[in-house]
């Protein structure tokens, strides 16, 4: 099934959800790498995902209510996201598709208020799994 085919400059929305982290999310961009352009951007090839990175993004869970920080990446595309037909310079392209699977990087621990007196106690997980989604400004060339 043929879809939106994704360029440089197109939106990578992440959802907040984290779970059990909810994350307060900023949108990335994609940087295109492949030698073919739509209205003057490089297409975005497979790959291109992978350099996808959004520091800076506040964070909490339900135990640890002190906020910590991280960044946001594409961890795997879904499988309607790389055409399975059409390519550029060797490589498939990217297409909007589906839900991408996201991983939120720990950088600065969220914190957990001590039980009384005492410092408070740092998230022990190091990353958490989330979804996210392609916004596509180009709705007139599609890929397979």
């Amino acid at each position: 099934m043929s879809d939106s085919i994704l360029i440089e400059g197109d939106q990578v929305i992440f959802l907040p959800a984290f779970s059990p982290a909810i994350v307060v999310v900023q949108p990335g961009k994609l940087e295109g790498s492949g030698p073919a352009t739509i209205g003057g951007k490089k297409i975005c090839v497979d790959g291109d995902e992978s350099k996808v990175s959004v520091a800076g993004c506040t964070y909490m869970t339900p135990q640890y209510s002190i906020p910590g920080t991280g960044t946001l990446k594409i961890s795997a595309l879904a499988g309607d996201q790389k055409a399975k037909k059409t390519q550029t310079g060797g490589k498939p392209v990217l297409l909007k598709g589906g839900n991408f699977t996201a991983k939120f990087e720990v950088q600065s621990p969220a914190q957990q208020p001590p039980p009384g007196l005492g410092s408070p106690i740092p998230d022990s997980a190091s990353d958490y799994s989330g979804k996210g989604m392609f916004v596509t400004t180009n709705s007139k060339f599609m890929g397979d």
